[in-house]
Order: C-alpha cells, then structure tokens, then sequence
C-alpha cells in the first residue's frame, strides 16, 4: 500500500510504503463490537431466536435474555429496570425523550431549554418542535463548552417544560455540570434530560445522584452493536408513547424487539462500566500526552474543550491556516483515522457548531481535529501521531493561500 509522502522534499504525487496498522482514533463516531459481546449476541439468532412476546418455551427464553440485558443496563446507571426503554439509538432516545415530553405536557407549557452545543439528534429535534409552536431556549457556552446553571435559572419560566443538556460533548468532549443543572430545573419542577451517549463507559453515571429524570444512551459508543440504545425514564415522569402499534416495553415503543442487538447492548455496558476505573485513566494519560506533544510542536495550534472536565479519551485542536477534510485525508493516507468538527463533507460548508457557539471564528473551526481514542490504542499509536502530524499540518500551511508560510 502507499500513502502520501508529507516530508518537506516530497513533491504532490510522491508516493511511499503505507503503515500496515490502522490506527483508529474516531471512537467518539463510533467503536469495534467486542468479541465477547458477539459471542453473547450469536445464539440469538440461531437458538434463542424466539419472538419475546409470544408464549411458549422458545418465546420465554428469549424474553429472559431480553431482561437480563435492560437489567445490565439499569445497574450500569443506577436506575430500576422497570424505567429502561430500548430503542434503536441515541437519536431515537433523544427524540423520544424530547417530543415525548412536549406532547404529554402541551396543556402545562411549551418551552424547552437546551445548550447551543447539543448534538443535532437534540438541536434538530428541538428545531422540529419550534415549527409546531414550542418555544426553545438554546443556552450559550463559555469558551470551555460549559453550561452556566445560573443561565438555566435566568431561562426558565412558568411554561418551561423541559430541560435537556448533554453530560459530554460528542466533538470537543467537555463534561457539563449535570447535578447542578438539574437541581435547578427540579427546583422549577422541570424534569431533565441528559443525552449521555458519550458519557456511558468513560466517566460514572448515576441518575439519582446526578438527579437525571431522562438519559439517551447508544451500544455502540461503547463496544455494542449499532443500531441499539436505550432511553431511560425515571418514574412517573411525563412523556408520550414514542411508537405506536403493539404492547412493546410496556407498550410506549412498539415493535418486535432487536433481540440479539438488546443483549450485545447489555454485554457491552456491563464491561465498560466494570472496566471503567481501570481503562479510563489509561486513556486520560495518553490524551494528555496527545494534547501535551500537539500543543508544543505544533504552533499556532489551540485546544478546544474544557482543559481538565473533559472526556478521558477525547483530544480537540483547531490548527489555523489549515482546513479539517484535508488533514483527515492525509492522516488516512498514512494510515491514522480521526474526525473533524468542519461539516466539509456534508453538502453544508458551515463549521462545527460547537466550536463557533465557543467563540471560534469560522476559519479556525475549520481546521479542528478530534483524536478519541479507545481500548485498543496504544502508546505506539501516541507516538505514531505525534510524529506524523505535525509533518501534516507543515505542509499544508505551505500550501494553504491563508498561511504566512505561503509566502514566507
């Protein structure tokens, strides 16, 4: 295979050996199925592969292995199993929790609270409901991505009938200040929703002590299969049916359940929240390490994100003079796959929203990178990337009309 070549001699189409590894740093978008979640899901579909609903023998052990799994993902968050809610994904669980409280709770009010940095399954879902009449706050972030709680305090009225802020943030990995917002919103006797997607796995959740009445999670962020999430939904909380048709997970969310998806679900989270305290300071060390070696070679370079309450695993920097496709495309050239908060490959041209809502100006968010990384990772890929990007970054400044280099 060949790659690329970014040496300072290398001219457009010189061509050298490509690195045999993959190094997947794109864990945020989305993770390898674990072995041993697979190995769980597969008789699920040659012997367990009964309809949960039916009756007979076949039917009923496939509706204990259904069981077992939301029972998992109850303890994984500190919930009852009686309030987890499978759905197809984290965008499914952010638009039931969303729409489903907007319309049980019209007669009460129709304001909802969210952040300017949410994830679109979030921003867009909010955006449909403001054309039905609602009427959404979107809260503005510190140059960190943090949420004040003061400016949830200052956005709630007599009409507010949600509050929804995300626990982590999916591109620049600032950690929120959950338990504080929500006590404000309980205060108000608003419930709140957190999509915590990114969260599950890499930092510890509990919804009573963090005092969350509505959480969106995803299988796989975190080793599960895509496909499957789940919506937990603290009791006696307010919200309408999500799908109609059959008696599904106590008839809020009909259709026949994905089976073998729910248990490789449940696998998945039991191991990444027992490896938690092992795994994610292993993470932290090389992010930090990451951040650390981008930051001092590499000049005009800035990291996005909260410095230290951030996700153990996620590295965010906003190179100037440069523009985020190109650096993925030279990255994968050399083997290395990661992420970039520019929309530049969608038919949008506009930048991360997140990272303007920071105070970025267009043209530096265009230039972002964002490194997750995963249990597979290893200090040789640390030193991989360090060694190959800044050679990147070098040469498209050179060639980039906006660098000074251009023309030094």
């Amino acid at each position: 295979m060949k790659y690329l070549c970014v040496e300072p001699g290398c001219s457009m189409n010189t061509t050298v050996n490509r690195r045999s590894r993959l190094v997947y740093m794109d864990h945020a978008a989305t993770t390898p199925v674990r072995p041993e979640v697979v190995e769980e899901m597969l008789p699920c579909f040659t012997e367990r592969f009964g309809n949960p609903s039916s009756v007979y023998a076949l039917a009923r052990e496939a509706r204990v292995t259904l069981e077992k799994a939301r029972r998992q993902v109850a303890d994984a968050i500190g919930a009852n199993p009686k309030e987890i809610y499978f759905t197809s994904g984290g965008t499914e669980a952010d638009n039931w929790a969303i729409k489903g409280v907007a319309a049980a709770n019209r007669k009460k009010g129709d304001h909802i609270i969210t952040s300017a940095i949410e994830h679109h399954a979030v921003i867009h879902t909010c955006q449909s409901l403001e054309k039905q009449g609602y009427r959404v706050t979107y809260l503005p972030v510190d140059e960190f991505g943090r949420v004040d709680p003061a400016s949830v305090e200052e956005a709630i009225t007599d009409k507010t009938i949600l509050v929804s802020v995300m626990t982590a943030n999916n591109e620049i990995g600032t950690i929120q200040p959950v338990a504080e917002i929500a006590k404000v919103a309980h205060d108000h006797g608003v419930p709140f929703h957190t999509d915590a997607v990114q969260a599950i796995g890499a930092i510890p959740i509990d919804v009573d002590n963090m005092g969350i009445d509505l959480l969106s999670l995803s299988g796989h962020k975190f080793g599960g299969p895509k496909g499957t999430g789940a919506l937990y939904i603290r009791d006696k909380t307010r919200i309408g049916t999500f799908m109609d048709g059959g008696a599904q997970e106590r008839g809020r969310r009909a259709g026949t359940e994905n089976v073998p998806g729910i248990v490789g679900l449940g696998k998945a989270i039991e191991l990444a929240v027992a490896e938690m305290p092992e795994k994610s300071p292993r993470l932290a060390a090389m992010r930090d390490r990451l951040i650390k070696g981008i930051l001092e070679t590499i000049p005009e370079t800035r990291l996005n994100g909260h410095p230290t309450e951030r996700l153990p695993n996620n590295v965010n920097v906003a190179f100037r003079y440069v523009e985020g496709e190109s650096i993925l495309l030279m990255l994968d050239a050399l083997g290395i796959a990661a992420s970039t908060g520019s929309a530049c490959t969608s038919a949008s041209l506009e930048p991360s929203h997140v990272l303007v809502a920071c105070g970025l100006p267009h043209e530096e968010a265009h230039g972002s990178l964002r490194l997750t990384l995963g249990s597979r990772n290893t200090e040789e890929d640390v030193d991989y990337v360090l060694e190959v990007l800044p050679r990147v970054i070098e040469r498209l400044r050179r060639m980039s009309p906006l660098s000074p280099e251009r023309y030094a």
